[in-house]
């Protein structure tokens, strides 16, 4: 009797050594599979089988948070439920911390489960499993239990490691698309200063971070005529800075052959609908002057007006249209027409000048950005943008929410 006795134990030894075995084996796979970056349903996979062939589970529920709402990604046995339903059946249980039994539940969902496993990290509930047809013994329904636990948390470990390696790849590939963008960028701008015997331009730009959709431009037309813009392009990174590109070569091309500002304008509206789809639009100021009958047509187009100062007065220039862009055909066009004194300056900014965070309008406001310039617009174009940066330096203190770029010509 003694002698069959020791070989039922030593029969119960041997196979809890296999079992203990098999759950390292299953561990391992697990682990390797993490480690050679399987996808995510392999992962899921490997999880199933293991519950269903090595713990014998007849039915399984596995979901997990995924950016602020619940998902099942793992389920077999039975008819299958609504999510949103299996989500509420485990809200019920959110005071529960350590598996649980589900016998004597009267939730509908959770009476067709044998256990209740939650995961949690600081406190946040990150995942829930459901566990049903579970066929185990008292002896080993604590270790069974455990290593459910210990195998699920492995997968959660590895799928949070794939969504942190992804997220660095992309954020990888943002800084590098930002960096071409702004490659692109700084070779359509043209150079920042600029002066002869009619006109001085400085310019200056500044991105809030590394691309911006900022542009500005100054083309000698002929002997006796130039052409200016400043432009605002909705949007970030290559993208924007491409449609800048088109937008340059387009405008480049359509001065030299067109006269007619408006003409211009509703071209590139069309050129600028046709590639972006309407998902883009372009904000710009664009003017053209004649040295020799002194005269300044311009085209304001949904872009911040530029401040015209002369004999100590200042006023904006608004006339034009919307933004382009936007429509097919667009809905107004008005060209303005101005007459220029010597010693005329002409401010171009893009609306990051007067966007900052938190709010600043109290203390910096169109009508005091209109003050500045009546204060200082005897000054150089570089003399005058630096003075209007250090009057933000100063009262305002505060970073602007987007790019800023400041763009001032004198005529002479």
């Amino acid at each position: 009797m003694q002698h069959i006795e020791a070989n039922s134990g030593e029969d119960d030894l041997i196979r809890l050594l296999l079992k203990r075995q098999s759950e390292l084996n299953s561990l391992l796979e697990i682990t390797r599979a993490i480690n050679k970056n399987m996808a995510t349903p392999v992962l899921i996979q490997m999880l199933e089988v293991i519950f269903q062939n090595y713990l014998h589970i007849g039915r399984l529920r596995f979901l997990i948070e995924d950016e602020g709402d619940f998902v099942c990604i793992a389920k077999y046995g039975g008819e299958f439920e609504p999510i949103r339903e299996l989500y509420k059946a485990c809200q019920q249980l959110k005071k529960v911390k350590e598996p649980a039994p589900l016998a004597g539940s009267k939730n509908p969902v959770l009476t067709r489960y044998d256990y209740f496993i939650p995961f949690y990290q600081k406190n946040k509930p990150i995942a829930y499993a459901l566990i049903g047809n579970f066929d185990w013994t008292d002896e080993m329904l604590s270790n069974d239990l455990n290593f459910m636990q210990t195998l699920i948390n492995v997968v959660l470990v590895g799928l949070e490691n794939k969504k942190l390696f992804k997220e660095r790849l992309l954020s990888e590939r943002f800084h590098r698309e930002m960096e071409l963008a702004g490659e692109v960028q700084n070779m359509l701008i043209p150079v920042r200063v600029h002066k002869d015997s009619f006109v001085e331009l400085n310019a200056r730009y500044l991105p809030h971070q590394n691309i911006g959709g900022d542009y500005f431009d100054f083309i000698r037309i002929n002997d006796h005529e130039f052409l200016w813009c400043i432009a605002d392009v909705s949007g970030k990174g290559i993208s924007a800075a491409l449609l800048m590109a088109n937008f340059q070569a387009s405008l480049r091309a359509w001065a030299t052959v067109e006269d007619d500002l408006t003409n211009i304008i509703d071209r590139l509206n069309q050129i600028v609908l046709k590639n972006t789809k309407g998902e883009k639009f372009i904000t710009m100021f664009l003017a053209k002057y004649n040295q020799n009958t002194r005269k300044l047509n311009y085209i304001n187009a949904g872009h911040n007006p530029a401040i015209l100062y002369s004999n100590g007065e200042a006023i904006q220039l608004k006339l034009g249209t919307t933004m382009i862009g936007a429509f097919e055909d667009l809905p107004f066009l008005n060209q303005g027409e101005v007459d220029i004194d010597p010693e005329t300056l002409i401010f171009n900014y893009t609306d990051g000048l007067m966007d900052h965070e938190p709010d600043v309008s109290k203390i910096w406001n169109e009508d005091r950005l209109h003050g500045c310039v009546v204060k200082n617009g005897k000054l150089s174009p570089e003399q005058f943008n630096q003075s209007i940066l250090d009057h933000i330096g100063q009262h305002v203190k505060a970073r602007p929410i987007d790019d800023v770029t400041l763009l001032t010509l004198k005529i002479f």
